[in-house]
């Protein structure tokens, strides 16, 4: 019965793992994709903005 119980963690983490990746695979898309995608867009607009508006470097040393 000892290897029941070496088992069972290992079962219980698959277990968990399993049910993990099916609600991942579960949120992709759906309903909100396109909000998602939006407020990724937003983010990287507002770090492209910010990056060309900072100085090249080394540009202004002599």
């Amino acid at each position: 019965m000892e290897y029941i119980a070496a088992l069972t963690p290992s079962v219980v983490m698959a277990v968990a793992f399993t049910a993990l990746i099916v609600t991942i695979v579960k949120s992709q898309g759906g309903a909100n994709k396109s909000k998602e995608d939006a407020a990724v867009d937003r983010a990287l607009a507002r770090a492209e903005a910010a990056r060309a508006a900072s100085p090249a470097d080394g540009a202004s040393r002599g």
